[in-house]
């Protein structure tokens, strides 16, 4: 009887070790890393930025950075050993045998070049246009599950949306049918319903063709729902590597414990402490810091030459925020969450209803009440890196709004910069560093410093913890925590995940297509959802039903 001949790696990583060179020295961001990616197989590398996931991957393709380089171990794709390839190999390797997905499609896609010819561009570099590389290109485009293929070919990045986009990268790095793909981070800064459909997509996707994948991420939950082995990597070095269900029922090592209690979608709700210091502060049925009443929002829509078309991005809204408290209002991309969080902040005009702070509507505000207004309600928003002028130090991100509402001289405004550091624990020495010195995390405290400088009653967060890692928006969360506490802050809380929400709201709005379809407090919307929508977005969060 003829025995079954044991499937060989696809890829296989030995003793990986990666060095770049530096002015300071050469910094270690892999060492003696291990783990094997087998045929059809999905395997996801996991860890908090930095930790050397991506550097991992982007040394399996040829594509690190001019400084980085293999010191030690190998890496085998098939059996060879391509740790040290030429450049010609690799350019023969990427594309008709491994291929990618990176993070940020914005980033990726040349915004000056339609998607059909982005995509036709990957496939003349690999021989397979073929006689009609239109019809190839429509094909491809269609496979990656985008609607009119032949019309999204014409159409420039910016006309797509977030998900589209993503699918036009997973297009890219299919186009050819390879029989890797490293997949960096696809679906991060997606909505968990969107990020649904991707995955499942690419899953039907890579099943059809047989494409192993590698799947680089920091969200636990999603690697285990996602792969069949997950790689933990902290520092450089893999400190955990099996089967995903069992790393994720059983973990060993401490930080692989930090990730699952960190991760939204795998931790517990808020905690009972919290509930009574709010119920301290806003004893029984307390007057509303913020009332919101039949919040209606209509932009203009140009269509073509001198067309004008409707649009309601926000219709008939209406919530209330008691002081002291968190109200989450959740929906998806498009949903209107943000549109209510600009019109909060007078940064949008509204077009009907009312906004009222603290008694006062807030819509026909003068200049001087304005002025007042803005230092009562702060914003902190989505992204640390593009919130921060770049061109400021941190001292002067910090204390322009002092300046500007003429609290104190220089020596005290300092020493409040100082006390504003310390509060959302940065050391003082960061006030004479740049945006661009610092993580991100550590950005966005700096953006929470700053909303902090006005003392402010209210902070409206918009997607304040989406674009960070689940260790650092778990002690981005910690802090907001901690502030509402000690300050008696409220806060509007903007985002599209309610796995973030469960661990900081008190009362949640679930918004679709610019109306509120569920609204409650935390425990009734988790515990006994009504609206099938706010089901859907439940179902949708990776990783929780593994528990």
């Amino acid at each position: 009887m003829t025995e079954t001949a044991t499937p060989k790696p696809l890829l296989e990583v030995k003793d990986l070790a990666i060095t770049f060179s530096t002015p300071d020295g050469p910094v270690h961001a892999v060492r003696d890393a291990n783990f094997t990616v087998m045929p059809g197989e999905t395997v996801a590398i996991v860890g908090e930025s930095g930790s050397g996931k991506s550097t991992s991957a982007l040394a399996a393709i040829g594509l690190l950075a001019g400084n980085g380089r293999v010191s030690s171990g190998q890496i085998l794709f098939d059996g060879e050993d391509i740790s040290k390839a030429s450049e010609k190999r690799f350019v023969e390797l990427r594309g008709n045998h491994i291929g990618m997905v990176p993070q940020d499609p914005m980033s990726n896609l040349n915004p000056v070049w339609k998607i059909g010819f982005q995509v036709k561009e990957t496939l003349k570099a690999n021989g397979l246009a073929g006689d009609n590389p239109n019809k190839r290109v429509a094909q491809v485009l269609a496979d990656a599950g985008l609607p009119d293929p032949e019309t999204r070919a014409r159409q420039y990045p910016h006309e797509f949306s977030g998900g589209m986009r993503q699918r036009a990268l997973i297009a890219i790095g299919l186009a050819c049918r390879p029989r890797l793909l490293i997949a960096d981070e696809p679906t991060s800064a997606l909505d968990v319903t969107v990020q649904q459909q991707i995955l499942d997509h690419l899953d039907t996707m890579t099943s059809e063709l047989g494409t192993a994948v590698l799947l680089i991420t920091h969200d636990l939950g999603l690697a285990a729902e996602r792969a069949e082995k997950v790689v933990v990597m902290y520092k450089g070095r893999v400190v955990e590597y099996g089967p995903a269900l069992e790393i994720l029922r059983n973990p060993q090592h401490p930080y692989t414990k930090r990730l699952i209690n960190s991760a939204p979608s795998l931790s517990a709700q808020r905690g009972d402490k919290h509930e009574a210091i709010v119920d301290e502060v806003v004893p029984g049925k307390a007057e509303p810091l913020l009332k919101i009443s039949n919040l209606t929002k209509v932009f203009d829509i140009r269509k073509g030459f001198g067309k004008k078309e409707k649009f309601t991005a926000v219709d008939n809204v209406s919530f209330e925020i008691p002081k002291g408290t968190t109200t989450a209002v959740v929906g998806e991309s498009g949903s209107g969450k943000s549109t209510i969080a600009q019109m909060v902040l007078n940064l949008l005009d509204k077009t009907a209803g009312e906004i009222i702070f603290d008694g006062e509507q807030i819509g026909n505000l003068n200049e001087k009440h304005l002025f007042k207004y803005r230092r009562r309600v702060q914003p902190i928003f989505q992204d640390p890196y593009g919130s921060l002028d770049p061109m400021y130090s941190i001292f002067r991100t910090i204390e322009e709004p002092l300046r500007i509402h003429g609290i104190g001289n220089a020596a005290s405004r300092e020493k409040k910069v100082k006390e504003l550091l310390e509060q959302v624990s940065m050391p003082a020495s960061t006030m004479h560093r740049f945006p661009n010195e610092l993580s991100g995390g550590q950005r966005q405290r700096i953006a929470i410093a700053r909303a902090l400088a006005l003392q402010p009653e209210m902070i409206v967060c918009d997607e304040a913890v989406s674009a960070l890692d689940v260790l650092v928006q778990a002690q981005v969360l910690e802090l907001l925590d901690e502030l509402q506490r000690e300050m008696g802050l409220t806060y509007l809380f903007i985002t599209h995940d309610l796995a973030v929400v469960r661990q900081i709201a008190d009362n949640v709005c679930v918004m679709e297509r610019g109306k509120i379809v569920e609204q409650g407090t935390a425990d009734e919307i988790f515990a006994s959802p009504k609206s099938a929508y706010t089901r859907n977005l439940l179902a949708a969060i990776p990783g929780a039903s593994l528990i």
